[in-house]
């Protein structure tokens, strides 16, 4: 069989299906916006987010078509291998090597990350950037990304090497304790980025406080993240594993929002962690783990996998690729619909929490503040939800919000 072929055919398939996701997304903008949100965005302002809208989707499509085209080159030219040859010939050198080069390829689309940031943002009055402070956090992004690349590279080469065939099981907890160290490493890996202050005494705090260690949770530290000096976005969250929590608020949520409609925030993130969806997530991630195990597994077994690309024996680099960017792109779609659903389904119940606790009015509210500030899209593709989306649209979870209102109401009034 021609490997070289079936792996530029898969790569050329995934893309396409990239293609078809974009389409859905440009789309959209035609779609009727839903009545319960027809108040987030005024005339002006929806004629400016279809105008922003058209512009992110093209900057997308030429953004993926050159990276698309970067990376079949590479693979048909054998251009890896060519640049594993002016390194020692060692397993690490030959594999940091692969790695590298594929982490340089991929800021072939910095021009289109820059314009994103410094043209459309900036046109549209969301980036707050600087030139400096893009650059360099471009310049970090780059050093994470290796990293990160080089321990998982060096991760299989050495389970491989030390248990061959035996290696599935083990290969899959070392990939999931360091997903699980990433995420408690998350902090620190933010104030790279950013800066954080704690939040004032006052009324949000002590309420923050009190929302959470009504439910058994203690709160490690409530901070400020400085998101403004990158854009005019909000987001929040909290951080930490068992109960104890770190509450991080974005300062232009802060600035934004109402305590009533902080607290609506945080009663739906406390919602995910009452129902311990953090922990189901997990369970989905050590499910990819194991099929990423088994892919690296077969890949490992075969040199005919590597000499169509130049490589005379097994490149642990370059099986990371061919796994990560060819058999499990491949997989994905199918896995993103289930993960999808289980995500959109518990962010449902992550808004009854809000309810319960009586912050339902102002989780709409929260709810439409957000998507007039991000200018989200109020009326995506139905398609384009289920294949990608994590969370339901603004239009169905004010639906859920208001039954579930109504339901308490009534329950209460009996």
């Amino acid at each position: 069989m021609d490997w070289k072929l079936f792996v530029l055919v898969v790569m050329t398939l995934v893309f396409l299906y990239q293609l078809f996701l974009k389409y859905l997304q440009w789309r959209s903008a035609g779609n009727e916006i839903p009545k319960n949100v027809s108040d987030v965005y005024d005339g002006e302002t929806y004629k400016k987010w279809r105008a922003y809208h058209a512009e992110k989707c093209r900057l997308g499509l030429f953004s993926a078509i050159v990276a698309f085209a970067a990376e079949i080159c590479l693979m048909a030219f054998n251009a890896y291998a060519a640049f594993a040859g002016l390194f020692r010939d060692t397993p690490f050198m030959q594999m940091f090597a692969v790695l590298l080069l594929s982490t340089l390829a991929g800021f072939i689309t910095l021009p289109f990350t820059y314009y994103d940031t410094m043209g459309i943002e900036e046109k549209y009055g969301f980036n707050r950037s600087t030139k400096k402070t893009f650059w360099i956090d471009q310049g970090k992004e780059l050093i994470i990304d290796l990293t990160i690349m080089v321990v998982i590279g060096s991760l299989l080469m050495w389970i491989h090497q030390a248990l061959g065939d035996w290696m599935i099981a083990v290969f899959a907890a070392a990939m999931m304790a360091l997903m699980l160290g990433i995420t408690f490493l998350y902090p620190v890996f933010s104030k790279i980025f950013n800066k954080f202050t704690p939040l004032e005494e006052g009324e949000l705090r002590n309420r923050l406080t009190a929302l959470l260690e009504k439910h058994g949770y203690r709160v490690r530290a409530i901070q400020v993240m400085d998101a403004s000096r990158r854009s005019t976005k909000s987001n929040a969250y909290f951080t930490g594993f068992g109960k104890m929590k770190t509450i991080v608020l974005y300062d232009t949520l802060v600035n934004a929002m109402t305590p009533d409609e902080i607290c609506a925030v945080f009663a739906h993130e406390m919602g995910h962690g009452l129902h311990k969806d953090t922990l189901k997530n997990q369970g989905l991630n050590a499910v990819r783990m194991l099929i990423l195990a088994a892919l690296a597994w077969l890949t490992l077994r075969y040199t005919e996998f590597f000499t169509p690309f130049g490589f005379g024996t097994v490149n642990y680099g370059f099986a990371l690729i061919l796994i990560m960017s060819v058999e499990l792109a491949l997989l994905s779609p199918l896995f993103d619909l289930l993960a999808g659903w289980v995500s959109r389904r518990a962010e449902y119940r992550a808004d009854e929490q809000a309810v319960l606790e009586g912050y339902g009015g102002a989780l709409v509210s929260a709810l439409k503040k957000l998507a007039k500030e991000n200018f989200a899209d109020l009326a995506p593709d139905p398609l384009l939800v289920k294949l990608e989306y994590s969370h339901p649209t603004l239009s169905q979870r004010i639906e859920a919000i208001e039954i579930k209102r109504r339901t308490v109401r009534f329950v209460n009034g009996l």
